[in-house]
């Protein structure tokens, strides 16, 4: 592509990761059929906006992949502590997720909160990010958006907010206190990140490292086993059940960063990554039944199948991009 016509495409990057953190996030989880795509319209502004916002800090704050980790947990805590309040709603949905482990000092279910919230890191956020610059590797390391389209992003992730808050079925609002919590606990990540930005990345040490193909897979099983944890409710305490997703997920995110510490490690490994969670969310959409209702087995069937066979496209189309070593 030449240098001319570079500019006119500026907003491909930005607006790939505007669409696809809900479209992962939701349909390719299979928590929404795909006749829900119209909900697009808010969701995009919400999760897109959220994804946007964050990947754009992280990057001006230099703080990585540490601070896109970070910030993804605090964009979560906004949606279901502040937008949504599924985290402190002891009857979201009529689905009574805090039941299970239900903590009476913080009125939160404690599996719930470890559950939902490494749904959005992992997934709405991190891989939607990876997998946007995988996309376009020339860019991966700038910021994607200006003096204009900063701005307008924040108001359109507002707008998103609260349509999504205005949506919420029934009368429930979380007390002040849990609100008032939900906002030290963003603040702190988001000191956390900008921390990480300041500090001098440490340099590569010598060492051996796991093929894309091992690393994918074993992303792929580690991720697979946190979703599985669901399927415990109810048959072991929600502590245990929680304390094994948080330390599946520990050792995960500890091996990563050893490896990412050393020489070799690339752009094929963070892909490989990325490809690894999105094999998660695209086997689980198929036992994974919608929130909503007015859908059928063979509407979730096809839906999936879309979902799960874009996702197999741009994975490929992002390996084949991927720069040369």
């Amino acid at each position: 592509m030449s240098d001319a016509r570079r500019p006119r495409l500026n907003f491909l990057p930005p607006l790939a990761l505007f669409l696809l953190a809900p479209l992962i996030g939701e349909f390719l989880l299979g928590n929404l059929p795909i006749t829900w795509l119209w909900v697009l319209i808010v969701l995009a502004p919400l999760y897109g906006g959220g994804a946007l916002l964050v990947r754009e800090a992280a990057v001006r704050l230099g703080a990585g992949w540490p601070g896109i980790f970070l910030l993804g947990l605090a964009y979560g805590v906004i949606e279901e502590g502040l937008v949504d309040q599924s985290l402190f709603n002891p009857t979201y949905l009529g689905l009574r997720l805090l039941d299970y482990g239900y903590v009476p000092s913080l009125g939160i279910g404690l599996w719930w909160t470890v559950y939902v919230l490494g749904l959005h890191l992992i997934w709405s956020v991190a891989a939607s990010i990876g997998l946007a610059e995988a996309l376009w590797p020339e860019r991966a390391r700038e910021p994607w958006l200006g003096r204009v389209t900063l701005p307008l992003t924040v108001v359109i992730f507002l707008f998103g907010c609260a349509a999504t808050f205005a949506a919420q079925p029934g009368t429930f609002v979380a007390s002040p206190a849990q609100l008032a919590l939900s906002v030290v606990v963003v603040l702190i990540l988001v000191a956390a990140a900008a921390l990480a930005g300041r500090r001098k990345a440490p340099p590569l040490v010598a060492g051996s490292q796991p093929s894309p193909f091992a690393l994918g897979a074993l992303a792929l099983v580690a991720l697979s086993l946190f979703l599985l944890a669901s399927w415990a409710i109810g048959r072991v305490p929600a502590s245990a059940n929680a304390a094994f997703m948080l330390l599946d997920v520990a050792v995960l995110g500890g091996l990563i960063l050893s490896w990412s510490r050393r020489q070799g490690w690339g752009s094929s490994h963070v892909l490989a990554l990325v490809a690894g969670a999105l094999a998660t969310y695209g086997w689980w959409g198929f036992v994974q039944l919608p929130s909503v209702p007015g859908s059928t087995p063979a509407i979730d069937l096809i839906g999936n199948v879309v979902f799960a066979a874009g996702a197999a496209a741009l994975l490929w189309l992002a390996w084949r991009r991927l720069p040369a070593a």
